[in-house]
């Protein structure tokens, strides 16, 4: 385990630890958590991200895709317990 300083203004220092006795934590500890979910937080956000990039590349590549007006229909009956047709790709030009 690598060992990092951190130099903190007063005023969050104090927050800290104010919220990390709430948490019944150490100051530490407290902070250890808080880079670890910001950290997991922005890999998500990176990874959604590159998802979507992916996705994007291969509807231009392929050119298919479902109507949005059909796919909202058919959420929206199937939460109202109708039964309609699954919506069907479409090739775009």
């Amino acid at each position: 385990m690598a060992t990092t300083s951190l130099k903190l203004p007063d005023e969050l220092k104090q927050r800290v630890n104010a919220l990390a006795a709430l948490a019944n934590k150490s100051p530490h500890a407290f902070m250890v958590d808080a880079i670890a979910e910001q950290t997991e937080r922005i890999e998500e956000d990176c990874a959604f991200l590159a998802r979507a990039e992916a996705s994007l590349q291969h509807y231009r590549a392929a050119g298919i895709a479902y109507d949005a007006d059909e796919v909202n229909a058919y959420f929206r009956a199937k939460i109202q317990g109708v039964e309609l047709p699954k919506p069907q790709p479409i090739k775009r030009t």
